[in-house]
């Protein structure tokens, strides 16, 4: 019987006395969060922002786990210094690693331990600090915030001002727990609107002491300890207060105090556009010193909403019904299928790359889809009768029914349609990513969250169409729709990665940013010799977030109402 989920667990990290990579400056960290599947295979869970130029980070960023009971659930945590702007953590400095298991954590609920070097030696004097909490609560609070007239605080320019919240734990330390954009040059920022969930916020206690906003000025933020700057206060008992700071940013750290102030959730939550709460944000050392101090500026709260945010079990539970379609490079680079060194080649077990990837990604997808259905194509083959080259084939050659019973039938039709078609060229994506894109853009129409596509292609090498694919995956991306791309053989997938936009907005030919990260690239070699459970776990990472990301952008709910928490 598969595992069931017993809660949520949110993580927070932080590290003291991180080894020093950088000349000139200090370590611009950041923590990757690794889960064992089983071996020494470990895939990607999360990893936070990069904090720049700080030995002693404290991560924004949580990490969001499924705890289960019955599973020992191993974990590593990775810290690198980050110098430049690529995805891959191979080219950045290895900064010291921890592993245990979720169990520890949650049995400490803080547990502080020394990160260690790949030969298990001391990263120095390095530790690293994790603490979890329990997630009860999916209640989310939306805020709009803008200042005006704030402190200028620098000679050239003016300041660069974000925000910073911190909530107060029981044993009176305050723990951030979110931090805005930076608004560059401004005296009078306009935030962009944010979400943080309510037990982030205050543990779900309306008048939970919080510790909230920092203005400061940066590209990357820096932050330090949790010791208050001079001029600051803090609040003078854990009681019902949010406490606000505002300072403008210095790349050296040394960010100068803008003001703070004392509120709580309950009076923030009073706020509406046509009626904000404004705050005084109040420099403690001017006012001490300069009798006619007024304040350093104002803070308004220009709307706070609490709603009830969907998990992505909310929307499977409450019948969103997950569409597979896989898409298979039948181009003439695969090499002939009836040769061993074929990419098409089926062993004498009947098995290849193709097949893997189908099995894998197909066998966990298919338990959310009721009728187990699925469309199967082929691009970049020529197909009988007349042999056309035809970028958007169904495997059974029957257009109108394209269809395949399960994945044994994805299976089946592949191996059937094999020896009849001729691998040609060249590699087109956009053509079966718009036919997918089709079928999401009408299921659109539909007022609920019924509805979501995933489309699998398995290819062997670098795209012809990269322009035409970027604007269709741009185009896909304001629909409810994902796409998973296995790169199988020994090919540069440099193309693949650009696609990916975890290392930035992918945008189209024209220039149009994507509005959400739709696609996963995973090179098949990685895992050929995992257990087959972990290609599946890698490439499907993402998409639970990527169902409630489009479906809570659009506010749409699950079909049936999934039981209130």
């Amino acid at each position: 019987m598969a595992a069931q989920c017993v809660t949520k667990v949110e993580l927070t990290i932080s590290c003291t006395n991180l080894l020093d990579k950088d000349v000139g400056s200090k370590s611009d960290p950041l923590c990757v969060l690794l889960q064992n599947t089983s071996g020494q295979q470990w895939y990607e869970v999360d990893r936070t922002e990069r904090v720049k130029n700080s030995l002693n980070p404290k991560f924004a960023k949580k990490f969001l786990i499924d705890y289960y009971f019955e599973l020992v659930q191993k974990l590593k945590f990775g810290i690198f210094d980050i110098d430049n702007k690529t995805f891959d953590l191979n080219d950045d400095d290895f900064l010291g690693e921890f592993e245990c298991t979720l169990g520890q954590i949650v049995s400490s609920r803080t547990l502080t331990k020394p990160l260690v070097l790949k030969n298990g030696k001391p990263a120095g004097r390095a530790s690293i600090t994790i603490t979890a909490e329990e997630v009860k609560d999916n209640r989310v609070v939306v805020l709009e915030v803008e200042a005006r007239k704030l402190d200028n605080k620098d000679f050239f320019g003016k300041s660069d001002p974000y925000l910073e919240f911190h909530k107060q734990t029981g044993d009176g330390n305050w723990v951030m727990v979110h931090r805005t954009e930076v608004i560059k040059n401004n005296l009078n920022p306009v935030w962009r609107p944010f979400k943080i969930s309510l037990n982030s916020l205050c543990y779900s206690d309306m008048d939970k002491s919080i510790k909230s906003v920092k203005c400061e000025v940066s590209e990357i933020f820096h932050v330090e300890n949790v010791s208050l700057p001079s001029g600051a206060s803090m609040p003078s008992s854990a009681g019902s207060n949010i406490y606000v700071e505002c300072y403008d940013y210095d790349s050296d750290g040394s960010h100068d105090l803008i003001g703070s102030f004392q509120t709580t959730m309950s009076k923030l939550k009073e706020a509406s556009r046509s009626s904000p709460v404004e705050f005084e944000c109040i420099n403690e050392k001017k006012r001490q010193k300069k009798k006619t101090y007024k304040n350093s500026g104002i803070v308004s709260v220009k709307h706070c909403e609490i709603i009830v945010e969907c998990t992505f079990l909310d929307y499977i539970m409450g019948g969103c019904q997950l569409n597979f379609t896989v898409g298979i490079d039948f181009t003439g680079s695969n090499g002939d299928p009836r040769s061993p060194d074929s990419l098409h080649y089926l062993s004498p077990n009947g098995v290849n790359e193709y097949l893997t990837a189908i099995w894998s990604v197909g066998l966990v997808i298919q338990d959310y889809d009721t009728d187990k259905m699925f469309p199967a194509f082929g691009f970049g083959a020529q197909i009988p009768p007349s042999f056309q080259v035809s970028h958007e084939f169904p495997l059974n050659f029957n257009p109108s029914n394209p269809f395949c019973n399960g994945v044994q039938g994805i299976v089946d039709a592949y191996r059937a349609c094999l020896p009849q078609v001729r691998l040609y060229g060249p590699t087109n994506f956009s053509p079966i990513i718009n036919h997918v894109a089709r079928f999401a853009a009408a299921a659109t129409q539909q007022q609920t969250a019924s509805q979501y596509f995933i489309l699998l292609i398995i290819t062997d090498g670098v795209i012809t169409d990269l322009d035409q694919t970027r604007t269709a995956i741009v185009n896909a991306s304001k629909l409810p729709m994902s796409i998973i791309i296995v790169g199988v053989g020994g090919a540069d997938f440099d193309a693949m990665e650009f696609l990916d936009g975890d290392d930035g907005v992918l945008r189209s030919s024209s220039g149009e940013p994507a509005v959400r990260d739709i696609v996963q690239f995973v090179p098949f070699r990685k895992f050929q010799n995992s257990p087959k459970e972990a290609l599946a776990q890698c490439v499907l990472a993402e998409v639970p977030q990527q169902v409630v990301n489009y479906f809570s952008t659009y506010k749409l709910q699950p079909p049936k109402n999934p039981a209130s928490k």
